[in-house]
């Protein structure tokens, strides 16, 4: 019995890596005639669309992170994922398409941004233990001849982490690229998130749900 379970599991794990190769190939094939360009340095990013079998280069410009005061949560994450397109949408062809995003985490009315300081990094994630909080990931499709934003939202929720844990993490993983001063693929996501609700990936910088399903209809 137990073998044949076994059997039953590996057949499902089977049947699914064929399914994900069914749509990887389907994406690859609508974008054999583009040129993908991801704006991003993150590895974490890149990691993630390689994981979607396209091709694609990565190219970065510096821009200003500045964002007007009278703009919401989600706008924020938006705002900051076209400006980043803008600071290369000049410089497109005709077969490129390029991606931006941008990621913000929200506690309360309070965004919490890319820390400056390790005192900064310290007292944002004193913030967020013991509490749920909300990130936001938009990403910005453009070409030549139009743009698509969009945004996904997952709640997340800390337990207790220690002020030594929090300062062990913000030593050890200097999390100053980071929104909100931490990786849920990382130390202090392995042992503060105790629930989650929403795409793991979108925390982690990027809605591959969404992503996949606006190239394909891009």
């Amino acid at each position: 019995m137990r073998r044949t379970q076994g059997v039953i599991n590996l057949f499902k794990v089977r049947c699914w890596f064929s399914f994900l190769r069914f749509f990887a190939d389907m994406l690859k094939d609508k974008l054999k005639d583009r040129n993908v360009i991801l704006a991003s340095q993150s590895p974490r990013r890149q990691m993630l669309l390689k994981g979607l079998e396209i091709p694609f280069e990565v190219k970065v410009k510096d821009y200003d992170e500045e964002f007007p005061d009278d703009l919401k949560f989600a706008e924020v994450a938006r705002y900051l994922a076209v400006l980043k397109a803008s600071a290369i949408a000049m410089d497109l062809e005709e077969k490129d398409i390029l991606i931006t995003s941008d990621t913000t985490v929200c506690l309360g009315d309070d965004i919490l941004n890319k820390p400056e300081s390790r005192s900064e990094a310290i007292s944002m994630l004193q913030q967020l233990r013991n509490n749920t909080h909300s990130v936001v990931t938009a990403v910005a499709l453009t070409s030549t001849e139009k743009q698509e934003v969009f945004h996904d939202e997952t709640e997340v929720t800390f337990g207790h982490v220690t002020d030594e844990e929090i300062e062990h993490y913000v030593d050890q993983y200097q999390p100053f690229d980071k929104a909100g001063s931490y990786g849920a693929q990382d130390f202090l996501g392995y042992i503060a998130i105790t629930g989650m609700n929403g795409s793991y990936y979108n925390v982690m910088g990027f809605p591959l749900h969404l992503v996949y399903r606006k190239l394909m209809e891009f």
